[in-house]
């Protein structure tokens, strides 16, 4: 699961290896026993971000086959935290950095101009089921 937090037309982004191409990545991670889908979020973009975060809208699920994973992504408010404050082995891969990035700059980093425009429309068809990743530009 991730978080989409967007901030002044910036959005919150990993620096760090993904499953295809890309270096940068969404916050975002596996939800352990006994948790909730918002008490997973909530922790993990803590760990992963240092940023503390209220869970808003289901924007999207989709399949990513490969990965054998099903994606789900809500809309996230930074509420406090200091981004850049990653907890220690956060993650199974490296976290370089933590940065808001401008959406104009989102698809130098790998993201599709698609994936930008949902950013820009606020996810017109929130909580849909979209089908592979591929059709949110991801």
């Amino acid at each position: 699961m991730t978080g989409i937090v967007i901030e002044d037309d910036r959005l919150l982004l990993l620096n760090q290896d993904t499953d295809g191409p890309r270096s940068w990545s969404l916050p975002g991670g596996k939800v352990e026993d006994g948790e909730t889908l918002e008490e997973a979020l909530v922790r993990e973009m803590r760990e992963e971000t240092g940023a503390e975060i209220e869970v808003g809208r289901l924007l999207y699920l989709c399949d990513n086959i490969n990965a054998h994973v099903v994606h789900i992504t809500f809309e996230a408010r930074r509420v406090g935290g200091e981004i850049g404050a990653v907890k220690e082995g956060a993650d199974t891969r490296q976290i370089r950095g933590v940065e808001f990035v401008a959406l104009d700059d989102v698809p130098a980093l790998g993201f599709s101009d698609l994936f930008v425009k949902l950013c820009r429309q606020g996810f017109p068809g929130a909580g849909s089921y979209m089908g592979p990743k591929s059709a949110i530009g991801l």
